[in-house]
């Protein structure tokens, strides 16, 4: 026998290396079912009241941005800047959170998932 090896034992302390593929290729096929479910889901944050409004999705592509003419003050571009940068950023934390909510499920050790 090899080292590390045990009869009778296939080698991998009596794991059923087919039964593991089949496991391994289902969390796969789960894994990617969820990725596809999270793509297709459209975020939405807003901000100043509602006057500024951004849609995402699963991939963090924003698909809108929405902005009320009274938020467009020519002489405070520093506030519409604000706002906006304020409403990305929790529409993506949104998405973040979305998608740690659907994968944190998997519990896979050493994947960061």
């Amino acid at each position: 026998m090899g080292r590390g090896f045990q009869s009778g034992m296939g080698g991998f302390g009596g794991i059923n290396m087919n039964q593991l593929m089949k496991q391994a290729k289902k969390m796969q096929e789960e894994m990617e079912k969820t990725q596809e479910d999270l793509v297709s889901k459209v975020f939405e944050s807003t901000a100043g009241g509602g006057a500024i409004s951004v849609k995402a999705n699963g991939k963090k592509q924003i698909l809108e941005i929405k902005l009320e003419k009274d938020v467009v003050d020519p002489d405070d571009v520093e506030m519409l800047e604000d706002l906006i940068m304020t409403c990305i950023n929790d529409v993506m934390s949104k998405v973040d959170s979305a998608s740690n909510a659907e994968f944190g499920k998997y519990n896979i050790p050493g994947l960061g998932l």
